[in-house]
């Protein structure tokens, strides 16, 4: 499980600087400009850390020897995500850069603590323990960036 649990802190790290390399040098202007498939920038950071929130829970609630609470079928998740967007698009650049920092720590703990049983991927629901999520945000920034040559 070592090794487990070390491929996936590394996996996170990975992913989290690959995303900060897509935001880099982006001004609030262009964070907050609602351009990228309806999504702004900062949406796409509150997003990507409300989902390091749930997978750090997640992580938490399995390694204590209970269940997955966020077991959602499509209609569920999509519902899901139109509210915690409409909740969270008002964040400012400013806090969903620290919304982002502070939730990423809080899962890379969660991770660091958690048991054998934690790391079990099969007992997750939504929020999942081994994510690419995160590497597809950036990557749709990474294209919108590119098309508008920002």
């Amino acid at each position: 499980m070592t090794e487990d649990r070390k491929a996936l802190l590394e996996h996170y790290r990975k992913m989290r600087e690959e995303f900060l390399a897509a935001i880099e040098g982006l001004s609030d202007a262009h964070m907050t400009e609602p351009s990228i498939d309806g999504w702004s920038v900062t949406d796409h950071l509150a997003h990507v850390a409300l989902w390091d929130d749930f997978r750090a829970a997640e992580v938490t609630r399995i390694s204590a020897g209970h269940d997955s609470a966020w077991r959602m079928d499509p209609a569920h998740e999509a519902a899901f995500s139109l509210i915690a967007y409409e909740l969270r698009r008002a964040m400012s650049p400013a806090q969903a850069q620290w919304e982002l920092e502070h939730s990423r720590a809080t899962l890379l703990a969660a991770i660091s603590g958690a048991t054998e049983r934690g790391l079990d991927a099969s007992l997750y629901g939504e929020a999942g323990l081994f994510s690419s999520h995160e590497a597809e945000h950036a990557g749709w920034i990474r294209r919108w960036r590119t098309e508008r040559r920002i």
